[in-house]
């Protein structure tokens, strides 16, 4: 299904949050804002988040579509198994929107310390790499769970299941970014 497609975007990743943290510290040093790192932060938990359910809905959209179209009275069990994955671009955006929110963007304050900018640049990370890469194995679960319900249509309450228990880590991603910019950051 994924192939070597989930590594290449999880390393895609990894990289870019490793590239943008090593530009602030050796090529930009001192020159940018906390409002800049911190903002980026924000980003990358929209971003990340967002590519794992972008890709993982598609996929999952994917498969469902071909097996509606061999029966279509399968639709409405496979339309959630093809919504889960969905969830951790939701979550990304919850925690960028919070991070807004914790910066003073929304007051029109924002004047951080480039310390406090990597404060929430940090706390926003747990969502964005938990989002990106749960979001993609949540996919490959709910493409499994699908099979399930094509050839067992009754089991598909157990066909649900399955890709829950991967979004229990995209809801542990999403807490500690929350928890984290609540109680963790000082700004």
């Amino acid at each position: 299904m994924f192939g070597g497609l989930t590594s290449s975007i999880v390393a895609l990743g990894f990289g870019l949050v490793g590239l943008v943290v090593l530009l602030v510290v050796f090529a930009f040093g001192g020159m940018l804002s906390g409002n800049a790192i911190a903002l980026a932060g924000a980003g990358f938990a929209v971003f990340l988040a967002g590519i794992g359910s972008t890709v993982g809905v598609g996929v999952a959209g994917e498969k469902a579509a071909g097996i509606t179209a061999e029966d279509p009275e399968k639709f409405g069990r496979l339309l959630l198994l093809q919504a889960l994955p969905g969830t951790q671009g939701i979550y990304g955006f919850l925690v960028g929107f919070l991070a807004m929110f914790r910066m003073g963007a929304f007051a029109g304050g924002m004047n951080l310390t480039p310390d406090q900018g990597w404060q929430i640049f940090f706390a926003c990370l747990p969502v964005a790499v938990a989002g990106l890469v749960s979001g993609l194995y949540q996919a490959r679960v709910s493409v499994a769970g699908m099979d399930i319900v094509a050839k067992h249509p009754e089991e598909s309450g157990k066909a649900l299941i399955l890709p829950a228990m991967v979004e229990t880590y995209a809801v542990l991603g999403l807490l500690a970014s929350v928890l984290l910019l609540m109680f963790a950051v000082r700004v």
